[in-house]
């Protein structure tokens, strides 16, 4: 029986596929053992955290109390951080560098999606005589013509495109932890001025009660030195202790001054804020001091949140220089016209067209590859002990003012108990000395102690609204009810 030999002949599409699998099979040898992040993010059993603050970060941070100023009670305060955070410059940067990370993120995904290109060129050229072009092409000017569409797709075989767009993601997070965060601190300057405004408010009007009752005791002491009852001496002492008072209540308008200043930059008003009518310390809802904070609200902190992000986005860096070490695999096709002599474009036989793979494999590169990807592990070790040591410091700031909320409720018990005491010597003092059983003396000391223990409650006071402002901001706007 007559038979015939076949030569199989490799056709286009499994010649592709040979050089596919070819390019598979070399990028199993890639080789980054040994490469990859030493740290390790901090445990929360270390640092006695009720629950994890890295699980519970969320994907996309929130503060928890987006408007937690607003429980003080105080609408002057709410109108104020209001327009901090419609006008202040920095919370425009950062909105602006959120935009900028979710356009880079937008370049980062158009990597999956087709990439398809036209071109249309004409060209009046002179072709070589001594080159490949046969006559009459040879020696002589003709125009060439050529329109096409070209077209290509990489193929994510290895997730490098993947692993880049997550690490995109990972940064419009942060970016947007980062404005939050901004949020946070101005509401946070701006609460804490405002509360200083109060309190030099409160101040203001215990001096001038202070310059009042020594103008009547001046004026007590007028009256019994023209009767014979007291001497030069005691006047001239009375009338010496006034231009003190008087110094002090002007240093304290200047300190009023100077914070209305400040709440006017932080409001983007510059010397707008003279004429504000700030309330009272009195009129602030007073928040009760928790015995203890659940720790796991670090979670709510936008700038923990932004450290988590940036940590996830440098892992997925490593995941893109791990990538860098198999082949590169992209699906080139073209279609179009291309003649010589532009009144032939239109012609049949003008037609062209071609379509193959395009695969890159990095053969020989002198360590570099390794010496990248042993940067981004770098970057992850930075992030993760960067976010460490936030979270660290987080825990302080909560405990620290957990401290001196508790602190402050024990010295106001204690200073009641004082001005009280200082209160009853005082009236004392007054009743002996109008009745002539003490000189001017028994009486100034009396009331320099009721004074001095107006000023702590003052203090006290201040330093309390000012404590759970700091609270707030600690845990990023949430404090559950004690």
């Amino acid at each position: 029986m007559p038979f015939r030999l076949y030569s199989p002949v490799p056709t286009p599409l499994c010649r592709s596929a040979a050089l596919i699998a070819l390019a598979l099979g070399l990028g199993g040898c890639a080789n980054f053992t040994g490469i990859g992040p030493q740290a390790r993010m901090t445990e929360p059993q270390a640092l006695g955290l009720a629950s994890p603050v890295a699980k519970a970060a969320p994907a996309v941070p929130t503060v928890a109390s987006p408007t937690w100023w607003a429980r003080f009670g105080d609408a002057q305060l709410d109108a104020l951080v209001q327009q901090a955070l419609q006008n202040h410059p920095n919370l425009r940067i950062a909105q602006a560098r959120v935009a900028r990370a979710q356009v880079l993120t937008d370049t980062v995904a158009s990597t999956e999606l087709p990439n398809v290109n036209g071109s249309v060129d004409a060209t009046r050229q002179r072709f070589s005589a001594n080159s490949i072009y046969p006559p009459p092409l040879a020696g002589g000017v003709y125009e060439t013509a050529n329109a096409q569409i070209t077209a290509g797709y990489e193929f994510d075989l290895f997730g490098k495109n993947r692993a880049a767009l997550d690490a995109a993601l990972g940064q419009v997070r942060a970016a947007q932890a980062d404005a939050q965060a901004a949020e946070l601190l101005l509401a946070t300057q701006v609460t804490r001025s405002y509360f200083t405004l109060l309190r030099i408010n409160a101040l203001q009007a215990l001096a001038q009660r202070n310059l009042a009752q020594r103008e009547q005791l001046l004026a007590l002491v007028q009256s019994r030195l023209a009767a014979g009852l007291d001497s030069p001496t005691e006047l001239r002492n009375s009338e010496a202790s006034l231009p003190e008072i008087r110094q002090y209540a002007e240093s304290l308008r200047e300190q009023a001054a100077l914070t209305r200043n400040a709440l006017a930059a932080l409001t983007g008003q510059p010397l707008g804020l003279q004429d504000l009518k700030a309330g009272t310390l009195a009129q602030i809802k007073p928040q009760a001091a928790p015995q203890t904070v659940p720790l796991d609200l670090l979670a709510n902190r936008p700038d923990v949140a932004a450290a988590r992000a940036r940590v996830e986005a440098a892992l997925s860096d490593v995941e893109v220089a791990k990538a860098q070490f198999y082949p590169n695999i992209n699906l080139v096709a073209f279609a179009g016209l291309n003649s010589i002599g532009f009144g032939n474009i239109s012609k049949a036989g003008s037609e062209q067209w071609g379509v193959g793979p395009a695969i890159r494999l990095p053969i020989f590169d002198g360590g570099r590859l390794r010496a990248q990807l042993k940067g981004r592990a770098a970057d992850v070790d930075v992030a993760i002990e960067t976010y460490n040591a936030l979270v660290i410091d987080a825990v302080r700031e909560v405990a620290d003012q957990i401290t001196s909320l508790q602190s402050i409720v024990r010295q106001s018990q204690e200073q009641q108990s004082a001005f009280a005491s200082a209160q009853t010597l005082q009236d004392i003092a007054a009743q002996r000395f109008a009745a002539g059983l003490s000189n001017r003396a028994s009486v100034l000391n009396a009331h320099s102690a009721v004074l001095a223990q107006e000023r702590q409650a003052i203090d006290l006071a201040a330093r309390t609204l000012d404590a759970q402002a700091l609270l707030l901001r600690a845990t990023g706007g949430s404090v559950p009810a004690p």
